[in-house]
């Protein structure tokens, strides 16, 4: 699937690098309010948002098993990891 180009390129980068987090309602109003309205405008970005919106209702109805601590901690520290680096940039 190709993303948008020219300027709406950094648009969809944005977007979908924020998408967890747009969907875990974990966005300002301001930063939730730009997402949407690029997904409004854009069919390629909307097509990610629907498959990772079914994909964690999928996994919300499935997985109902007790996840110990210890990974749910290793995977928090993970992504935390993994955004620090994101944001830093390329190295």
């Amino acid at each position: 699937m190709e993303m948008g180009t020219g300027d709406r390129a950094y648009d969809c980068s944005d977007t979908i690098g924020r998408l967890y987090r747009y969907l875990d309602g974990e966005l300002t109003d301001e930063r939730r309010a730009a997402i949407q309205r690029h997904l409004d405008e854009c069919p390629p970005c909307v097509e990610v948002y629907d498959f990772e919106a079914e994909l964690r209702q999928v996994v919300a109805n499935r997985c109902k098993d007790h996840v110990p601590q210890a990974l749910v901690d290793r995977v928090r520290d993970a992504l935390a990891e993994e955004e620090r680096r994101q944001a830093s940039g390329p190295a």
